[in-house]
């Protein structure tokens, strides 16, 4: 619902926007002497206009986005004479120019709705049959979908319907919203408003017919029940606590005084102490009682002011718990919607969006001039982190000039006009109109056409001539920021709504090829196809066919493996003294052939990544591994019957992330990061986390073993460092060893613990653990998160959490490829909706 009146002010020349929704949009009765208050109605006696003083944006905007709208109204038409049609809702500017309309025309209902395959004055229009509109309180609904399906309804009965095509790209933003009349006070409707409601949906036959039953006067509110307070502190406040603060000591794993605050039932049954949490009463809560003196959380910060007025009130309104269990890394980032309205192309998406734009390839000085993008979160396209300094902006300035000096100008010209003309009339402006649409991946607004019209304009006067006019004009393009970022609409309306087409194909193509979109994609945006599910999978599934999908695919494996840290590995010439340093970059191509070849040629699910049993090597790499070499060049090798080798985490781009020491902290915290979505806090600062070295009867796994049988250092390290026990046989470069240099015997069994689990699952052997991670729901789930991350250019927060469940579902049903992943994150409410302005966070 965008806007809402209800009549109920009984006095005075405003009506008020009771929605809720983004700024109140209210109305100004022109001649208060024609209409009279009564209770819960505006009767119009005479001629007059009850308008918006400003342009109703926010219903213009949000309409254009979504591709839906209903007018819901209970009016009382005064008589069934009325014509022209009178207009009882209308968005428009005069008799002729409109967005859309609800009127009467005698007895019927007539609605004028524009749309790109309509008229600027919304004909033909849609009516209600003869005498289906009488001089009583009536319900009049209109509706239309994405699909173009327009409805009438009438007291809750549908009565017409047909469709109407296009979208809404050519809506006016300066149309003021009017009741009872036209703009220009030349259509007068005469009766009784009792209620007028405007969506950005199309509502369902069903709800037409529930709104239809509550009446006329909508009930108010009621207040919510203690327990769904209580439910929502725990959503936006506690659980974040909990994640933050105690699960640390008290999960279902740990269980610190036989505490687990993870679930619900637990939490409530409480520890050794006895009760922990009584509902209702703080004061009477254990929890409490150590949180408010400071005592918990132990060898912690204590909580906050806010932290514990957050606690106390959860605990006195019932302590509901909304979930059977926290997973601590959903509230990692907060709690509430992160997207994102300004994304700047990262290094690689800026030089394929130049090379399809405008043909030309500016790779290597892109590479030269422009700062690398650095990663954040895990990734290098995460957008809070892709600033725009100085340099930036001269460096763009540099390369929008090389680009222009590379491509033939007037053949790019010519695709958007065969006019060479240079004029300063409609035909130049609708040229630069034309080319700034395909270059901005979208169309330009009015201010937009006047400033590069402008640009012209200046070469004219200046007797330039048109190739000129051109290269200028291209120039200022390619430094823009709307075609050096990812701009979208602000929403400041409330509730989530539907992104417009051109969004929707810019997510899709950058999403799916790190791209602009190309002309098929524009075009099915410009048609309105993108809000039709069944055109919109044929443009996915045709997208994901795309070589560019493999390179996408490519840029995420990359970033979530790091593997451009290769580049700077420097083992210890001492300790490697047969390190090559063209192995590093051998590894980096083994890992990227071989999730190609898992995932496209093979077509498997992403979770076999952790255990096929092949991998591609060089015969240096080969040799390097053990393996005996079988030809030149980057080759398939099956390894299947060989000891330690098999799956992603016996790579040596993965193996070396251990550093020269082989870390088990290191590669424990990539495996409980990045494949089991774990978390862990930071040691106290008083903790010394200088690794001691190996030596003779004492391996990296036994110094583990110390730490984590250690009571200060356990709690922690119980997690995620048994996850390496099964990668010990390899040396810091991914070399496979029985012994160690000290001559100790190395072993690769071990346990591990899944986050959420109170039990650690055993493996044997290295070949186990690949097995245990392959199968495991959690880390499926996980590459559910990273790759949806990746694709939002974004950290997930708690709010995207049962979307990503739903995500993860229907890609799982379909058989947990890539492909089958990317097709379920695009089509998801996180790419197809974007939320309001006001819950946005920067993800930090």
């Amino acid at each position: 619902m965008q806007t809402l009146y209800t009549f109920n002010e009984g006095q005075g020349d405003t009506v008020r926007d009771r929605s809720g929704a983004g700024k109140p949009l209210d109305l100004k009765i022109q001649a208060a002497k024609g209409v009279d208050w009564k209770d819960g109605a505006l009767v119009i006696r005479s001629s007059t206009s009850i308008i918006s003083v400003t342009p109703a944006t926010k219903i213009i905007d949000s309409v254009k986005r979504s591709g839906e709208i209903t007018i819901e109204a209970w009016i009382k038409p005064a008589n069934v004479s009325q014509a022209g049609p009178a207009r009882i809702v209308s968005l428009s500017s005069d008799t002729s120019q409109r967005n859309v309309t609800l009127g009467q025309d005698k007895n019927m209902v007539d609605i004028r709705l524009r749309s790109t395959k309509t008229d600027r004055n919304g004909l033909p229009s849609i009516a209600s049959p003869g005498k289906s509109l009488q001089t009583k309180l009536t319900h009049v609904v209109f509706t239309r979908d994405r699909k173009g399906t327009a409805t009438v309804y009438l007291d809750g009965r549908k009565v017409a319907n047909r469709n109407v095509a296009g979208d809404f790209g050519n809506w006016d933003a300066k149309h003021r919203l009017t009741l009872a009349n036209e703009a220009t006070g030349d259509r007068p409707w005469i009766g009784e408003l009792h209620l007028v409601a405007i969506f950005d949906s199309a509502l369902s036959e069903s709800q037409v017919k529930q709104n239809f039953a509550a009446g006329s006067k909508p009930s108010p509110p009621k207040p919510p029940s203690l327990a769904s307070v209580s439910a929502s502190l725990f959503n936006h406040d506690v659980a974040p606590l909990f994640a933050k603060h105690c699960l640390e000591c008290h999960d279902s794993a740990i269980k610190k005084g036989e505490l687990d605050l993870s679930r619900r039932t637990a939490a409530l049954a409480g520890g050794e102490s006895g009760e922990v949490i009584v509902p209702g009463k703080s004061a009477d809560s254990l929890l409490w009682q150590s949180v408010s003196s400071d005592e918990m959380p132990k060898d912690r910060a204590p909580l906050s002011k806010d932290e514990k007025a957050a606690l106390k009130s959860w605990l006195d309104s019932g302590a509901v718990y909304s979930v059977d269990r926290i997973d601590p890394v959903i509230y990692l980032h907060g709690g509430g919607s992160s997207d994102v309205w300004v994304q700047r192309l990262t290094v690689t998406e800026y030089i394929t969006t130049v090379r399809r734009a405008v043909g030309v390839d500016i790779a290597k000085e892109a590479h030269e001039i422009l700062p690398p993008d650095l990663r954040a979160d895990g990734f290098r396209n995460t957008a809070y982190n892709l600033s725009v300094d100085l340099k930036h902006v001269e460096a763009y300035a540099r390369l929008a000039e090389i680009a222009v000096q590379r491509m033939d100008v007037m053949k790019f010209a010519a695709r958007f006009s065969k006019s060479t003309k240079l004029s300063t009339d409609d035909t130049m402006r609708d040229h630069v109109a034309a080319m700034g649409k395909w270059l901005f991946r979208g169309p330009l607004n009015e201010r937009e056409i006047n400033a590069y019209s402008g640009i012209t304009t200046t070469v004219a006067s200046a007797g330039g001539d048109f190739k000129q006019a051109m290269t200028y004009t291209i120039e200022a393009m390619l430094q823009s920021p709307r075609f050096i970022y990812r701009i979208e609409r602000q929403n400041d309306a409330g509730g989530s709504h539907a992104v417009d087409s051109y969004e929707l194909a810019s997510r899709l193509s950058y999403i799916l090829w790190g791209a602009p979109p190309d002309e098929v994609l524009l075009q099915a945006a410009d048609r309105g196809d993108l809000q039709d599910a069944a055109k919109l999978n044929a443009q996915v599934k045709r997208m994901l066919n795309e070589p560019l999908a493999k390179d996408r695919s490519a840029e995420f494996v990359s970033d979530w493996l790091n593997l451009s840290r290769l580049k700077n590995m420097r083992p210890d010439p001492k300790r490697f003294p047969n390190w090559d340093a063209k192995l590093a970059d051998d590894m980096r191509d083994e890992t990227l052939a071989y999730f190609q070849d898992v995932v496209w040629k093979e077509n498997r699910p992403l979770s076999d990544l952790l255990d096929a049993q092949f991998t591609y090597a060089t015969p240096e790499l080969a040799k390097h591994y053990g393996l005996k070499p079988i030809g030149k060049g980057l080759l398939r090798y099956d390894v299947s019957s060989v000891p330690g080798r098999g799956g992603l985490l016996t790579q040596g781009s993965v193996l070396t992330v251990g550093g020269d020491g082989a870390s088990m902290v290191s590669r424990g915290l990539f495996v409980l990061d990045d494949l089991l979505r774990g978390t862990i806090n930071a040691p106290p600062p008083c903790v010394d986390t200088t690794p001691p070295p190996t030596k003779a009867g004492l391996t990296q796994r036994g110094i583990a073993e110390q730490r984590i049988a250690d009571v200060k250092c356990g709690v922690c390290h119980v997690r995620f460092e048994p996850l390496a026990f099964g990668l010990e046989k390899f040396d810091g470069v991914g070399a496979f060893h029985e012994q160690d240099q000290f001559g100790n015997k190395l072993r690769d069994d071990g346990e591990v613990l899944f986050p959420g689990d109170a039990k650690p699952v055993k493996y044997q052997s290295s070949a186990e653990l690949m097995k245990v991670l392959s199968e495991s729901d959690r880390v499926r789930e996980s590459l559910t998160w990273k790759v949806t991350q990746f694709a939002l250019g974004r950290p997930l927060t708690a709010a995207d959490a049962p979307i990503v469940a739903a995500i993860h579902k229907s890609a799982q049903s379909a058989g947990g490829t890539y492909p089958s992943l990317m097709t379920a994150i695009v089509l998801s409410d996180l790419v197809q909706k974007t939320g309001p302005m006001e819950t946005r966070d920067t993800g930090k």
